[in-house]
């Protein structure tokens, strides 16, 4: 697929580096040459300098054949007046623009379709507050992923030493919680990834994915791990675009507490909160942090713009006692040197973008895609169309598809009803099913699995 990516920035590069490795024809159009200069060093790529809402720039892009644009500089309004471009005068079939400002993702629906010709909209900023508040729903969970507008969801969890379900064999799930359906979708032992039997034992230190029923996740979270306390208190490092959300979307359910520097940026949030604690001071000052009790949080969020300080904060808030910490950080160097050390989860907002761009460029229906493990594992939801004759899936017992080694179906969602997958399984047209590939490699295997043949047209 020809791709013309606009900004070559974290998130404009990071998309760069996945649909590079998927062997896609990629142009990048930036501004800043050194920016260029470093990514054509990296990956097999062309890069042009220039103005991305300019048409000259565009066409030098190759926009004419181009088969999608994803603009993704830090300007609304160019990102918009590309998309308008590419649909207008390029007749490129697919435009996606990241949007940050709340006034456009908050028009109505199809207003940016109608007026500026976006197909798709991509917000680095919602996904990750998104992302950072089911976490804090789910204190104990390392990542949690909506599949069906949050009916059924997949959330990685450590196992634990003394869990009732840690030792023991997972075909003993079911005599643990007879009420409970659920699957493990994979096991990462010491960042090797398997694929679970019913025999597999499940070890302490195991990052384990499961998925349930939204109702049943900490029932089954309960079966791996001690919970911990039920979270009250959040304290956030940040006043930009994620921790104003994060804090807005918190503050009804929980006591949170937002530190910014900037006096005119937390003068504004003052105004704008309800019921937010708005600090001014600086999250790496121990002092401030000891004023606040930071010792009496739950969770520290660091999200502000610098990856630094995010670490420096978040290492801080953890020796100072806070019960979990949460980093914003955006070089990838950085999220792999972090994770799972002193700070708990560390989170990339390139990372949270990438999933919703790749389900638009996979080959087959994908209602969703979630990137795992820094890119190296995946999850989707694929609807299946088709019938027994023109399908290798559907009118199948989950036992009987030719899944690739690595890949494993999880769950089937079938109009309003959640089915967690067993061998027995029936897999029936339009059904959408949440598969989990252990190793990206694999996906061209299951994109040919779920093809539909010519007879079905």
């Amino acid at each position: 697929m020809k791709i013309i990516i606009l900004g070559a920035g974290q998130v404009g590069a990071n998309l760069a580096e996945s649909l590079v490795a998927e062997n896609n024809d990629i142009t990048v159009i930036d501004l800043d040459s050194s920016r260029l200069a470093i990514l054509q060093d990296r990956f097999d790529l062309r890069t042009v300098r220039g103005h991305a809402a300019h048409p000259s720039v565009l066409k030098l892009a190759g926009a004419d054949d181009a088969d999608m644009l994803v603009a993704v500089t830090q300007s609304d309004e160019t990102n918009l007046v590309a998309c308008k471009l590419a649909a207008t005068l390029f007749n490129v079939p697919t435009r996606i623009a990241r949007i940050r400002s709340t006034d456009f993702l908050e028009t109505e629906n199809g207003f940016l379709a109608e007026h500026f010709g976006v197909d798709h909209i991509i917000s680095p900023e919602q996904a990750v507050t998104d992302t950072l508040h089911r976490l804090i729903e789910h204190p104990e969970a390392l990542q949690v992923l909506d599949f069906a507008d949050g009916k059924v969801r997949l959330v990685a969890v450590r196992a634990y030493h003394g869990g009732p379900l840690v030792g023991h064999e997972l075909q003993d799930i079911r005599r643990h919680m007879p009420d409970v359906d659920c699957r493990v979708a994979a096991i990462y032992r010491r960042d090797h990834g398997i694929v679970p039997q019913g025999i597999t034992v499940i070890e302490p230190g195991d990052e384990v994915f499961f998925i349930a029923r939204h109702q049943d996740i900490p029932a089954v979270m309960r079966e791996l791990r001690r919970m911990d306390r039920p979270v009250k208190r959040v304290m956030i490092a940040g006043g930009g675009n994620i921790g104003r959300r994060l804090a807005a979307q918190l503050e009804r359910d929980y006591e949170v507490k937002l530190v910014d520097h900037n006096k005119s940026v937390t003068n504004l949030l003052a105004e704008n909160l309800h019921s937010t604690l708005v600090l001014t001071g600086d999250a790496t000052d121990e002092e401030l942090l000891e004023q606040e009790n930071i010792e009496s949080m739950d969770v520290f969020c660091a999200l502000t713009n610098d990856d630094e300080d995010n670490i420096m904060s978040a290492l801080l808030a953890k020796r100072m006692g806070a019960h979990r910490v949460i980093s914003l950080i955006n070089r990838s160097a950085y999220v792999n040197l972090v994770q799972g050390g002193q700070i708990d989860i560390a989170i990339s907002p390139a990372q949270a973008t990438a999933g919703p761009l790749l389900s638009k460029i996979r080959r087959g229906d994908m209602a969703a895609v979630h990137s795992l493990r820094r890119g190296a594992a995946e999850v989707l939801e694929i609807v299946v169309h088709g019938d027994f004759r023109t399908s290798k899936v559907v009118g199948r017992r989950i036992g009987d598809v030719a899944l690739p080694d690595g890949a494993s179906i999880a769950a089937l969602i079938r109009g309003d009803d959640v089915l967690i997958a067993h061998h027995d399984t029936l897999v029936e047209a339009e059904d959408h099913l949440v598969l989990f590939v252990l190793n990206k490699r694999i996906i061209p295997k299951v994109e040919k699995l779920f093809q539909v043949g010519f007879g079905f047209f």
